[in-house]
């Protein structure tokens, strides 16, 4: 389409007043494909029906594909209120797709005579998948019942959008000015030089200028000695979308929550979470329950072991007050660099984002045989972001790997993968390879450092990473079965299984190396780390726990909620159980800004993050056992789960993969509540 390698997007040549046109182009054409299948006087066939309905939309998935990841990567005002003016439309044509009873006749002739089709493994999935996805949006439903359905399903992609955009707005215009030295004492050289650019940006002769993205926050709490500071940090940082103004997030809780519970009950659903979960791995809400509860029940006894050990840590450096949550990262902290010398700061001379880059590609070579080749002569969408070309180890091309690291105006905080083109077999059989991009918030470069991360980043990068194997490495007929479209509490397992690397010696050594000297990470240091490893094991768990119990309590609600529902009360009543430290201030809810449940696509999934830790420990065990390299292992695992997107169900692809179903144990001894 475009005269650029592999077809990469001239994002030069894309300017903010095409997308309203362009969209409503690939809307028309969208339309009359689908009208072509309704009016289609042929009997109902795979081909004719599912497959053209599979193929529609071409037009639409490059518009949105470029335009969507602008607006979480590259976004400003005019792409904000593009996106506002768009969702009507976008909605009614999925809506129109979706409650189309002519189309769903087609479709539900060639479901009830799919045994007899003769179709392989791929595309009785996709037939059924199809079939299933329209059921599931009230096809089967009398008039009336259907008519309310695509007006909730309007409503919640209108409350869903604004959630996320007044978090988005709220935590921009958060910021903390701090003009006495003594108040920043402690903090990390690399945030000081970045707040006092910020400051300078801002217009302040002097000072530091502090906010709420990653690169800030976290290394503030954990280093700021000012308690006063630290508690307005954090009941600024918890208090995004409670306000009490115009982006205020609480009215929109209720909206989306009592909408989906009135979606599943249309559905003959009990609950949301019960019609959310019986697509996904877990199934049943009581799976969700038995794991989180299992695992609370196991890291319990540590967490509030940890509490003890830290409170009396800091009791004996002189702090005599409660500790509350603005504290708990700084004494944390403190304890940490007494007894394990461990801060953050320590690994960043070793952890030059170039070496780090290098490193984590040379793992894919070694695992895959993967290679990859920064080109200059693709386009990018900022100059801060690169585009890699990656080949099979036979020189077949596999598809662009686009990396944006940097935090700026109009980025979403956090990290992720996305897609500009997913992986997909067009009408003649040719393979489309992907178009992936790697989007992330670390440190940017400061004065004459190169970009230098934290241990935690290098985390990071490791598990959007692992998403962008699942991406490159799918290879499927269909765009829907591809890559990373798989259940919500399986999609993890990719990401999360590459993370176990940064704890291997062997493969730290090969990188590591100070930034200046060139001088290898010392053994000394990783040792530390390696008694380290455990450090708040039982805390880091019960915290993930208790946003899984959060998620499940508002979508297993079995009446709507009342319009008078404190929001705070139910949220301290809803995760009680995992609760380690005391309740934070009235204004202090976590609710209001938990776009991954409201606004992000897990909601009744959040659980996922902590199921998908139980598939990658004991997925990781076959690695220990075989070798942390081991070729063959990991040939295993791109042909039986990397490769095959969603295929298959999830557990029959992890036991091809692993040779059975996975437990628990794994996971306890690699956390060390289970001794060898």
């Amino acid at each position: 389409v475009y005269n650029t390698p592999y077809g990469a997007y001239p994002f030069e040549l894309i300017k903010e007043e095409h997308y309203r046109d362009a969209f409503r182009e690939a809307i028309a054409e969208k339309r009359a494909e689908i009208k072509s299948i309704i009016e289609n006087e042929e009997e109902p066939s795979f081909e004719n029906t599912i497959l053209a309905l599979e193929r529609a939309g071409a037009k639409m998935e490059l518009v949105s594909g470029i335009f969507y990841n602008l607006l979480h990567a590259h976004s400003n005002d005019e792409l904000m209120a593009i996106s506002e003016e768009l969702v009507p439309e976008l909605s009614q044509l999925s809506t129109d797709i979706l409650f189309s009873e002519p189309l769903f006749k087609r479709i539900k002739v060639v479901y009830d005579k799919r045994e007899d089709l003769g179709l392989d493994e791929e595309e009785l999935r996709l037939l059924v998948n199809c079939y299933e996805g329209f059921a599931e949006n009230g096809a089967n439903l009398d008039a009336e019942h259907k008519a309310r359905l695509e007006a909730l399903s309007m409503e919640l992609s209108q409350a869903t959008l604004l959630y996320g955009q007044n978090n988005l707005k709220d935590q921009k215009r958060y910021k903390l000015y701090v003009s006495c030295s003594d108040d920043v004492e402690g903090l990390p050289n690399s945030l000081l030089h970045l707040s006092s650019e910020r400051a300078k940006q801002e217009g302040y002769s002097e000072g530091w200028l502090f906010d709420l993205t990653a690169p800030s926050y976290f290394p503030f709490m954990q280093h700021c000695r000012n308690r006063e500071l630290r508690r307005q940090m954090y009941v600024a940082k918890m208090s995004v979308g409670a306000a009490g103004d115009e982006f205020d997030n609480r009215a929109l809780i209720r909206q989306i929550v009592n909408g989906r519970f009135e979606e599943a009950q249309i559905l003959g659903y009990p609950t949301f979470a019960h019609y959310a979960l019986h697509k996904r791995m877990a199934k049943t809400p009581d799976a969700v329950y038995k794991l989180l509860d299992q695992l609370q029940d196991a890291y319990r006894p540590k967490a509030d072991e940890e509490l003890k050990e830290i409170t009396a840590f800091a009791k004996q450096e002189g702090f005599n007050d409660e500790m509350m949550p603005w504290d708990w990262a700084f004494w944390s902290e403190q304890y940490k660099q007494k007894f394990y010398n461990l801060e953050d700061e320590l690994f960043r001379p070793y952890f030059a984002l170039d070496n780090v880059i290098s490193a984590v590609f040379n793992l894919a070579t070694t695992l895959y045989g993967l290679k990859f080749v920064e080109r200059k002569d693709i386009p990018v969408y900022h100059s801060d972001v690169k585009a890699f070309e990656v080949k099979d180890e036979d020189g077949s091309y596999l598809g662009l790997l686009y990396t944006d690291f940097f935090p700026r105006d109009g980025k979403r905080s956090g990290a992720w993968m996305s897609n500009f083109q997913e992986q997909y077999h067009d009408a003649n059989g040719v393979d489309h390879r992907p178009h992936i991009v790697l989007v992330m918030n670390f440190t940017p470069p400061t004065g004459d450092k190169p970009a230098l991360l934290t241990a935690g980043e290098v985390h990071t990068f490791l598990h959007e990473f692992g998403h962008a194997m699942h991406g490159m490495l799918s290879k499927v007929r269909f765009g829907s079965l591809s890559g990373t479209g798989v259940a919500r509490d399986f999609v993890e397992l990719p990401s999360q299984i590459m993370e176990n690397w940064l704890a291997q010696r062997e493969w730290l050594m090969s990188f590591a190396k100070h930034y200046e000297t060139g001088e290898a990470i010392p053994e000394e240091l990783l040792e530390r780390s390696k008694k380290a490893r455990h450090f708040l094991v039982g805390y880091s768990c019960l915290r993930q726990l208790s946003f899984g119990y959060l998620d499940m309590a508002w979508h297993s609600i079995e009446a709507p909620l009342d319009e008078s529902l404190d929001v705070k009360r139910y949220e301290d009543n809803a995760w009680r159980k995992a609760m380690v430290l005391p309740d934070a201030p009235d204004n202090c809810i976590m609710s209001t800004s938990f776009g991954h449940i409201f606004s992000g696509g897990y909601s009744a999934g959040y659980y996922g993050y902590k199921w998908a830790e139980v598939l990658d420990a004991d997925a990781f065990a076959l690695f220990k056992e075989r070798g942390i390299f081991d070729r063959a292992t990991a040939q295993s695992f791109r042909d039986n789960i990397l490769s095959q997107g969603d295929k298959r169900e999830p557990m029959e692809l992890y036991v091809a993969f692993r040779g059975g179903e996975p437990t628990i144990e794994a996971l306890l001894r690699r956390d060390g509540i289970i001794q060898d």
